[in-house]
């Protein structure tokens, strides 16, 4: 009993040091003994959107961020008729696209109280994508490549996030959270693409790619979501659930070749179903390393009331690792490293975060 009780003290004085305690949490509290709890939740290695921590009433952090994410895959097109199944009369398309993304970010938390928090977020985006295919039975062995990039801010975010409870030692914190994406990154309409009156449909021409990337997704959205920390020693449970609403556009038109435009009418992005969990651990009193999940689950695009061709329901699957270390009392360095598990989700993902609290 007496050596539990002990373990659950150190715990607790290594999450208040990372929490941003420090030396005046020790100077506070006689030698031997725990320090105060501050009824915050304790603090994780960062692995997803939504922190562990909240920010303390009066507080600032401001955090640079920046990710960089790859993505490679495989398609194969089959266009013509097949006399017997080992023979193909037709056309046959081989695409391979890689895909790079890095996108630096100015994050800025406030504490409105010891429960809430306000957060604005602002990103820069540069992308990059080669498309290599090679078309069989056109006379030619050479790949043709078709590169292209954008660049300039992405969507800024605003979110609130609220601690519902007040949680403590071998007891669950609940934080909720509401989140607001704006579209001010270069709209995916406006950016050129590469067809001469029309995309999709019978009389389609050109390769249906853009000239230029988007910076952002074209669309305002909404995302509740609930966090959920328990400390149990001497780890740290997390993870969350959370929905993303994407508002449909109506009026829409693609930008193509010549400076005309293709109608597209209302199109309406698949929302999105998300959850994570994950396991921290503290390593030392600066120290902290996570292991964690991320899904979601994105629902067919819409076009017009019906589902767009092609469009189909994609789960994106990340396992994740992260690491944060304890600079000084107002320096924290935050390292995350992601892997997909689905065929839909970027290979890698690594994360750089250093915020700075005020």
């Amino acid at each position: 009993m007496r050596a539990s009780a002990k373990r659950r003290a150190s715990v607790l004085a290594i999450l208040m040091m990372l929490e941003g305690g420090g030396a005046a949490a020790q100077a506070q509290n006689p030698v031997g003994a725990a320090p105060a709890e501050d009824g915050r939740p304790p603090a994780v290695a960062p692995l997803f959107e939504q922190p562990g921590v909240l920010t303390p009433r009066g507080k600032l952090v401001l955090e640079p961020s920046l990710q960089f994410g790859y993505s490679s895959s495989n398609r194969v097109v089959l266009v013509g008729y097949t006399i017997i199944p080992a023979l193909l009369i037709g056309l046959v398309d081989v695409r391979e696209v890689k895909r790079n993304t890095s996108t630096g970010a100015l994050t800025g938390r406030y504490g409105l109280s010891n429960r809430g928090e306000l957060e604005v977020k602002v990103p820069y985006v540069y992308r990059s994508d080669s498309t290599v295919s090679r078309e069989i039975f056109t006379g030619t062995g050479v790949d043709r490549v078709f590169d292209t990039s954008g660049r300039g801010v992405g969507d800024a975010e605003l979110a609130l996030r609220y601690q519902l409870n007040e949680g403590g030692a071998d007891r669950a914190y609940y934080v909720a959270g509401l989140r607001v994406k704006s579209r001010t990154g270069t709209d995916p309409f406006s950016v050129v693409t590469d067809c001469s009156q029309r995309c999709v449909g019978p009389n389609a021409t050109g390769t249906g790619l853009p000239l230029e990337l988007p910076t952002g997704s074209g669309f305002y959205a909404v995302q509740p979501s609930l966090t959920w920390l328990y400390p149990s020693d001497p780890a740290i449970l997390f993870g969350s659930v959370s929905y993303l609403k994407n508002f449909k556009r109506s009026g829409l038109s693609r930008k193509v070749l010549n400076g005309e435009w293709e109608p597209l009418g209302t199109v309406a992005p698949g929302d999105v179903v998300g959850f994570n969990f994950g396991l921290g651990l503290a390593l030392n009193e600066r120290a902290l390393i996570s292991f964690g999940y991320d899904h979601s689950s994105i629902a067919r695009t819409r076009q017009n009331g019906v589902p767009v061709q092609g469009s189909v329901r994609t789960q994106l699957g990340t396992l994740l690792l992260g690491f944060s270390y304890r600079i000084n009392d107002k320096r924290t360095l935050n390292i995350a490293v992601g892997a997909g598990l689905t065929r839909d989700t970027p290979d890698v993902q690594l994360s750089l975060r250093l915020p700075f609290t005020f």
